[in-house]
This record gives structure tokens, C-alpha cells and sequence, in this order.
């Protein structure tokens, strides 16, 4: 069996085409470095206990967080050396650099690049897991599962869509110091109009937060449609991000 497994899904059919590019160069990516690669659609879902499904309701996202770590467990489980995990949303667009970390998990890396409330513009580092990675034998993967799934057992109420995600993470980051791959990262709406138009201030803070020059990064496409980003920008986008990176 190979020893690495790359995992994506999304449900059929994809709500935007741009998405097919970014699935296609985790693909490519995950051929060229002689990785298997699997990709799920609603199926995931079967993964989850029906109690914590039920408790996530109409909250897709927590639904999928909770369901790649499953995902990732069953892969393990099936005697996969190291599985990676990246979102459907998710363009590598420098293979070359997206060299994996020698540690045992890792977690993407959040600079979310937005205006505070008085208009200025602020970087708030975080940990996603858009981009995950784990190794047999490691501390974390059974940790995070279990603690995402007994903090929604406990939570009254709504739940935020990244409660069990990057909220979730970061907090736990800020105690336990995860390894973190740098170059996985992901792009504000800010930082995606200043890379469609050349240059810009939100670009150039992120460049100088990032401890690494991205070789990956999370399109966030579930803000691009109400940020009001077109199908023909997204792919200009990405033919930008492919062309020059950020």
C-alpha cells in the first residue's frame, strides 16, 4: 500500500466550476509526489455519529469538520502510513514548494487579512484545517476528534460554523504550540481582490505575517459568492495564483 493517502470532498455537483481547478491541482500534486488520492462525495457523511449529525443541524460546515476527521481516522485505520487532508477550495499553486513537515500532524496556517472596525486593516494569525496532516502513531488526530465532538455534545444553542474548526484550533494552538505548515494557507476576500488587481495593502500584509512564502492556500468560497466575486474572477484568480503565487 502507498504509504500517503490525499483526501478531498464536496457534494455533487460542485456550486461553482472554479472549484474543479482547485480539486485538480491537489490531484495533480498528489500524483506527481506518488501519493494515492481518494475524493468523497456525500458519503462522508456516513462517518459521523447520527446524535452529533443531528446536532449539527443545518451547519454543513461543523457537519464536514467532523466528518474529515473521521475520514482521515478511517485511512489510518486502513493502514495508510500519513493521510493529508485539503478542502475542495483548496489550490496548490507552487507543487514544487508544498513540501510536507517532518512532524507528526500539522495544521495549516491562517493570516486572515480584514478591516477592524475602525476601517484599518489588521492580520489575525490562526490554525485551519483546510489543510491537515497526520502520521500513524500520532498524539492529535483521536485528541482534536474527540474534543470537537464533546464540546458539540455540550454546546446549547447555535453553533458558530467555525466552532469546531479554525475557532477551535487556534485556541488550542495558543496552549499546545501544534506544528504548522506554513506554506498551506488561506486568502481573506481583501487579499484576493488585491491579488486580481496587481497589488495592494491587504496583499502586502499578508506577505509580510506570512513566516513562509504560500505554496498553497483555502479560496474561502464559502464567502466568495457574498463578497460578490464572479465565476470569471475566481478564475482569474487562480490563473494568477497558478502563474506567479502570492
Amino acid at each position: 500500500m502507498t504509504a500517503t493517502l490525499v483526501i478531498q470532498s464536496h457534494r455533487d455537483p460542485l456550486p461553482f466550476g472554479w472549484l474543479q481547478s482547485c480539486i485538480e491541482s491537489v490531484a495533480a500534486w498528489a500524483a506527481d509526489s506518488r501519493f494515492q488520492y481518494r475524493f468523497l462525495g456525500d458519503e462522508i457523511f456516513d462517518l459521523i455519529e447520527p446524535e452529533l449529525l443531528a446536532k449539527a443541524g443545518a451547519q454543513t460546515v461543523i457537519a464536514s469538520d467532523l466528518a474529515r476527521l473521521a475520514s482521515l481516522q478511517q485511512a489510518l485505520d486502513e493502514g495508510y502510513e500519513r493521510v493529508i487532508w485539503c478542502d475542495a477550495d483548496f489550490l496548490v499553486f507552487r507543487p514544487d514548494d508544498f513540501e510536507l513537515p517532518a512532524s507528526d500532524f500539522a495544521f495549516g496556517r491562517e493570516i486572515w487579512v480584514q478591516a477592524d472596525d475602525r476601517g484599518n486593516l489588521r492580520a489575525y494569525p490562526k490554525l485551519h484545517n483546510a489543510f491537515m496532516m497526520f502520521r500513524r502513531g500520532n498524539a492529535c488526530l483521536d485528541f482534536y476528534a474527540d474534543t470537537a465532538a464533546r464540546l458539540l455534545r455540550l454546546k446549547q444553542g447555535g453553533v458558530p460554523p467555525q466552532f469546531i474548526g479554525p475557532k477551535l484550533l487556534t485556541a488550542l494552538h495558543n496552549v499546545a504550540c501544534f506544528p504548522v505548515m506554513e506554506r498551506a494557507g488561506m486568502l481573506s476576500p481583501p487579499v484576493m481582490r488585491d491579488i486580481l488587481a496587481g497589488g495592494g495593502m491587504a496583499l502586502e500584509l499578508l506577505r509580510q505575517k506570512s513566516s513562509a512564502a504560500l505554496s498553497g492556500a483555502n479560496l474561502s468560497s464559502s464567502l466568495t459568492g457574498r463578497e460578490g466575486f464572479t465565476e470569471v474572477e475566481m478564475n482569474t484568480l487562480i490563473e494568477k495564483l497558478l502563474a506567479a503565487g502570492v
